[in-house]
């Protein structure tokens, strides 16, 4: 039996200061998401951020909660019963959520309880970060080599040009695009601080050194998500058949006064209709589930920001959430992950047509 184990970010347990609390310390504890010796970390969360954050951030969670709940859990356990129904009987597929529930510990004990020998760990993050796709790994492993009989995981990598990702963004656009007729669209991605990026450029020879260093994927900046993100935007730009001036990048959601990467969402979004681009569509690649950062960022506060700058119009393109080419994509991409001779062995009815 394999089992295939859905990671994302996660979502507190309800639109409510204490509970977004707990949420934020779990999350913002965590050093690789907040890089910085430990007491210093301790203090800014607990001195600064933790005081007044959560009622600011409850309110903002409280716009974009549904009758199921959050936007991230429920469209992540559609997804998993979409993807569980093209995978067939031979395998398991559980969510497990880095920060709040269900956990990753939980989603394994679930995957252990089914009888799956062989565990596919899928980080839903189409660019490689470490405060995301590396910390989600690291909990994974640690959870698995907690139990007396370790299984076997194998984990899918950064999928930022994977054709099936793609195409389910290029097909959730297109109609939102046709419909509005932008004059110009932006692909948002979440942000990270400059030295995120620096410390995964092992050489030490090109990140943030030259302007071209995100232009191509080279062995120099695999790693790098800035250089991912603009890689996943022009094979959109591409599959769209947008034009190359009516496109471009920026990363929102920076957080404190470190140097983040750039360009900046929220201004770029003022900047686009002060240049008299009056209907603008904004893809947030970054996210295969609304949540908070697309629904409330971007759907709610850009589109505000953009009128009050004079444009008309700013659409959010939802994100992919359990769409059947996305389910089709995520259900290739797990069995592509097995070794050779365990794909061998899959439920040949249940092919992804991907």
């Amino acid at each position: 039996m394999h089992g295939l184990l859905l990671i994302n970010l996660g979502t507190p347990d309800e639109p409510t200061s204490p509970a977004v609390r707990r949420y934020l310390r779990q999350f913002l504890s965590d050093p690789r998401v907040i890089d910085i010796p430990a007491a210093a970390r301790a203090a800014l969360l607990n001195l600064v951020i933790l005081p007044r954050r959560p009622a600011q951030s409850a309110a903002a969670y409280r716009s974009i909660w549904t009758e199921r709940g959050s936007p991230l859990l429920f469209h992540s356990e559609d997804l998993a019963e979409a993807v569980r129904a093209r995978l067939g009987s031979t395998w398991r597929v559980a969510i497990g959520m880095r920060y709040g529930s269900p956990s990753i510990a939980s989603a394994l004990d679930t995957l252990s309880r089914a009888g799956c020998e062989r565990v596919v760990v899928f980080p839903l993050y189409p660019q490689y970060a470490s405060s995301s796709t590396g910390t989600a790994l690291e909990v994974a492993y640690s959870a698995a080599a907690s139990y007396w009989n370790v299984p076997s995981l194998t984990s899918v990598p950064p999928f930022y040009d994977h054709p099936g990702y793609i195409r389910a963004f290029s097909e959730r656009g297109r109609p939102v695009i046709d419909e509005r007729e932008p004059d110009h669209v932006l692909f948002s991605f979440h942000g990270l601080p400059e030295r995120h990026l620096k410390k995964s450029d092992a050489a030490k020879t090109r990140c943030l050194l030259r302007h071209d260093c995100c232009e191509s994927i080279t062995d120099e900046n695999a790693w790098c998500y800035r250089a991912q993100c603009f890689a996943t935007a022009r094979l959109l730009a591409q599959e769209l058949s947008l034009p190359n001036d009516k496109w471009s990048v920026s990363f929102q959601s920076r957080l404190g006064r470190t140097p983040w990467i750039r360009p900046f969402t929220d201004e770029v979004i003022p900047e686009l209709a002060k240049r008299g681009n009056r209907r603008v569509v904004v893809f947030s690649p970054a996210f295969v589930a609304d949540c908070l950062e697309t629904l409330e960022e971007i759907g709610i506060r850009a589109v505000e920001l953009f009128r009050e700058s004079g444009g008309d119009d700013l659409a959010l393109v939802p994100s992919l959430n359990s769409t059947p080419p996305w389910a089709d994509a995520v259900a290739d991409m797990a069995r592509r992950a097995l070794p050779a001779g365990d794909q061998a062995g899959d439920d040949p009815s249940h092919r992804s047509t991907a």
